[in-house]
């Protein structure tokens, strides 16, 4: 039986890696665009250098190592969703933001299970084997470990190990949800500009790439990913460029929000927790 009530989303392919204050600022964008009216955007990207995003409301004085990252070219950005440290680098980063709750439901669990479920049928018809995962440690929920240091409820595992991590913000029936899969692993980086003091959350996580065996690609993985979600959905993707004025208010967005150094080091203030 169908899950979806609107049957047509909008999909954006950003095949050309962004910034990471503009790859925000884009989600973000989108986010604001949706009104009480179903609708649904559906996106893809990557990011032109190795880059740190912190989660809304994280201390970036508890959980990045800022001079390393200045030393080794890694920029910062601060997400307007919640959840844990992450580092982006050879990977996909998808986005979906809906104001549909007759296919999302009203709830931020619910909406997290389902779209973890639309994932698994993309990386199952890559040939892997995904399972959603249970509760977390309490230490990891309380604490400021990044987010592949352990699978959140309900997020996606393969062989006991993290391949999927997401965060969501809510508003109303508005919300935003955006998520890491890497294609390969980071080498090490994590562990540079974080306080991980011998936290082995490379043992926790896994790739795309090892865990199919084989080197694949960012074009290879978004196909597949597309044609799950299509098909779990049961919807068509129509694709979205923006116009003159959409780009307008992005760059407005980025500059702004996602380029000012108050956001990104000082984190939301008192009065937006």
């Amino acid at each position: 039986m169908s899950r979806a009530f609107q049957k047509d989303w909008e999909v954006i392919l950003d095949k050309k890696p962004l910034s990471g204050s503009l790859n925000m600022a884009v989600d973000d964008y989108l986010f604001q665009t949706l009104s009480d009216k179903p609708k649904t955007y559906l996106r893809f990207y990557r990011w032109e250098k190795p880059t740190v995003s912190l989660g809304y409301s994280q201390n970036i004085q508890k959980v990045v190592d800022v001079n390393s990252c200045q030393k080794l070219g890694i920029d910062i950005v601060r997400r307007m969703t919640g959840g844990k440290l992450v580092l982006h680098h050879k990977e996909v980063t998808y986005s979906l933001c809906s104001s549909d709750i007759k296919a999302f439901t009203s709830t931020l669990m619910d909406s997290y299970r389902i779209i973890s479920q639309a994932l698994m049928r993309g990386l199952e018809k890559m040939g892997l084997k995904p399972n959603l995962a249970e509760t977390p440690p309490s230490s990891y929920k309380r604490g400021d470990l990044p987010c592949f240091s352990h699978p959140a409820q309900n997020e996606i595992e393969i062989k006991g190990k993290k391949i999927v991590g997401s965060a969501q913000k809510r508003a109303g029936s508005r919300f935003i949800q955006h998520g890491s899969i890497p294609l390969e692993k980071d080498e090490g980086l994590l562990e540079s500009v974080t306080f991980l003091k011998g936290e082995k959350s490379e043992e926790r996580k896994i790739s795309i790439s090892e865990a199919l065996g084989k080197k694949v690609s960012f074009d290879w993985a978004v196909e597949y990913l597309i044609s799950g979600i299509s098909e779990f959905f049961e919807i068509i993707l129509i694709p979205k460029d923006f116009n003159a004025e959409e780009k307008e208010a992005i760059l407005k967005i980025q500059k702004e929000q996602y380029e000012n150094s108050e956001w990104t080091f000082g984190g939301p203030s008192t009065s937006d927790l």
